[in-house]
């Protein structure tokens, strides 16, 4: 079977650049026809920054790298320095990349791409903020329909919010794009908290990436190490979650993960619950379905799965 053509838009984070880099590592599985930076963990400057080193820390200078958009629709930017550190890549210290900022907007290489490449064949990972998704489908809704997929981390249900009491903070963030995106129609498969809090760094899972010998899997085993520290703080567990490497996971192996596929809606409107994903779990509303929202993954095969790949970096 053809390799899956995605577009990772991210807003690297530790674990943002995880993810990317579990992309590269898996080529027979993920034709990644490019990265598209948003405003989110860190702004803008850092984020589309942090992309660029992470690929040229796996050798991929190839792969071309979109800055989009540098705030939330309507909204200030929300960042979360807290966890990720100033730079969102705190940890371990990388030089600054010399591969080229692509010129082209990240929102006009999404639409472009999505026109050029045979209808129903590109599938959109975003990993943080939805705006870059929901600013290209408003500009261009004839790409809408020649979606594959979009697999997103972002929301919650049973395990509430990370940012505020209701909220995660990739739908936080830019709550007004996160509606667009549930509405839009296109095929939704949805990494909420509720599995990504299961995908637990622990110290044998850290030490797989230190003792790979490699310098790509020292720099995760470091920046997990970095990473882990607020999240083991904050929920009193044995390690932190690696939320953004699900998705780019899903793609590889689905049978790893599992869900319902029900309906989800996004609060826009109310200062308390800003955010939140309202998921249908238990289907008592008798809204129409409209996202796959997993619940539950094999970790133990998730971490075999991501130190088999980033062990060929």
């Amino acid at each position: 079977m053809a390799p899956r053509k995605i577009i990772i838009d991210t807003d690297p984070g530790q674990d943002d650049a995880v993810a990317i880099l579990l992309a590269l590592g898996s080529p027979d599985d993920i034709d990644l026809l490019g990265i598209t930076a948003v405003a989110g963990n860190v702004p803008l400057p850092l984020t589309q920054k942090n992309a660029r080193i992470v690929c040229e820390l796996a050798g991929r200078t190839d792969v071309k790298v979109f800055a989009g958009c540098d705030a939330p629709m309507k909204r200030k930017l929300v960042t979360a320095e807290h966890v990720h550190g100033k730079t969102g890549l705190d940890g371990p210290q990388l030089p600054d990349p010399k591969m080229p900022l692509q010129d082209q907007h990240a929102v006009d290489f999404i639409i472009e791409t999505l026109r050029n490449e045979p209808s129903g064949t590109v599938t959109l990972c975003p990993i943080g903020p939805l705006t870059n998704i929901a600013t290209a489908f408003e500009r261009a809704p004839d790409i809408i329909p020649r979606v594959q997929e979009i697999v997103l981390m972002g929301g919650a249900y049973f395990e509430v919010g990370n940012i505020t009491p209701a909220a995660e903070f990739n739908i936080y963030v830019d709550p007004e794009a996160a509606q667009i995106v549930f509405q839009s129609g296109v095929p939704l498969v949805v990494m909420p908290l509720d599995v990504t809090h299961k995908a637990l760094t622990t110290k044998s899972r850290i030490d797989a990436f230190r003792n790979m010998g490699t310098h790509v899997g020292t720099m995760v085993a470091e920046w997990t190490d970095f990473f882990e520290r607020f999240d083991m703080e904050k929920y009193g567990s044995e390690g932190a979650p690696l939320h953004d490497p699900c998705t780019i996971a899903y793609l590889i192996d689905p049978h790893l993960f599992s869900g319902r596929y029900i309906n989800v809606e996004i609060e826009t409107q109310s200062e308390l619950t800003l955010g939140m994903t309202v998921a249908d779990w238990w289907r008592v509303t008798g809204r129409k379905p409209n996202a796959l929202f997993i619940g539950d993954l094999h970790a133990e095969g998730f971490y075999r799965l991501l130190t088999d790949r980033i062990s060929r970096l």
